[in-house]
């Protein structure tokens, strides 16, 4: 795991090709699980920096070009996908190695998280009794789901009616489905190997991969996925809304590198910050970006 330009990729396929070498495989074949919500679309590859057709074709890779670019996808299904990805590596005897900078989707797979259901219809109604009077709807969430409501600004509405919206379709407090978040207890036998390069290495890589996407094709990539439709998610990919404000004439094409790096390098620190709650996520830092055995060096303790 690492934030976004740290060399996860690298370290995963090294890891994969001294699996021979490394205790916790038992000498297995290892199996790459993508843990990422936009390498799952097809034909979104610049953008989303997927592994190399070479990498793909070395190493088994799951959960990469599953969906359509209009097709939505949610932390609950990727939960699904990903868990029964790793049963099928296990079932082969081989080891999954998750790769990805989500720190949510991370936690989703390997940890025992909850997502409970939504309901368009409910919200609405919701939404609309409780319209012109938040401090009220969070009342409502108070007198029922304490808890739930210490953690909410009385101010915040969507928030206190998501509250009352899983208690209508669950008939259980909204509080009760972050048990296991306050834990990082993981459902399996996990090793974490966190990659963190210093702030300096990692700035200077995102520029140079901003720059490479755009000279590489990425505006005639969006494009051509938008003419299909995107989905809200696929959207919200870096690069893609970049893309898309060229294409509008919205944005420089000579300003698009810029603009892509500085949200690339805001969704690293808070891909940073996130991480580093996480006990089982203790930064190797690679500053040179050669050769990223650390995954070697840390699984070869039992």
């Amino acid at each position: 795991m690492g934030p976004t330009a740290s060399g996860k990729s690298a370290a995963a396929m090294a890891a994969a090709a001294h699996a021979d070498g490394l205790v916790v495989t038992g000498g297995r074949d290892v199996e790459i699980v993508a843990v990422d919500a936009f390498t799952i679309y097809r034909g979104l590859d610049i953008a989303s920096a997927k592994p190399s057709t070479a990498d793909r074709d070395a190493v088994p890779h799951h959960l990469v070009d599953v969906l359509d670019v209009s097709e939505e996808v949610s932390v609950a299904r990727f939960q699904g996908w990903a868990r029964r990805a790793i049963a099928e590596v296990h079932d082969r005897d081989r080891v999954p190695v998750l790769v990805g900078g989500s720190g949510l989707y991370f936690r989703a797979v390997v940890d025992d998280l909850e997502f409970p259901p939504t309901d368009p219809d409910v919200r609405a109604g919701l939404e609309e009794r409780w319209a012109d009077d938040p401090r009220g709807a969070h009342d409502a969430v108070a007198a029922v789901d304490p808890d739930a409501a210490e953690r909410i600004e009385p101010d915040n509405l969507r928030r206190s009616v998501r509250a009352l919206e899983v208690m209508a379709l669950t008939d259980r407090p909204c509080s009760s489905f972050r048990t296991a978040w306050d834990d990082h207890d993981s459902r399996y036998d996990l090793v974490v190997d966190y990659l963190e390069p210093s702030a300096e290495v990692l700035r200077e890589r995102i520029a140079t991969r901003s720059e490479r996407m755009v000279a590489t094709g990425l505006v005639d990539e969006v494009a051509a996925l938008d003419r299909h439709g995107l989905s809200t998610t696929a959207v919200q990919g870096i690069g893609v809304a970049e893309a898309l404000a060229v294409l509008d004439g919205e944005l420089a094409v000579d300003e698009l590198g810029d603009a892509i790096s500085r949200r690339t390098w805001n969704y690293a620190r808070r891909q940073r910050s996130w991480f580093r709650k996480d006990p089982r996520c203790r930064a190797s830092r690679h500053p040179s970006g050669a050769e990223l055995l650390a995954v070697h060096g840390v699984l070869e303790h039992p």
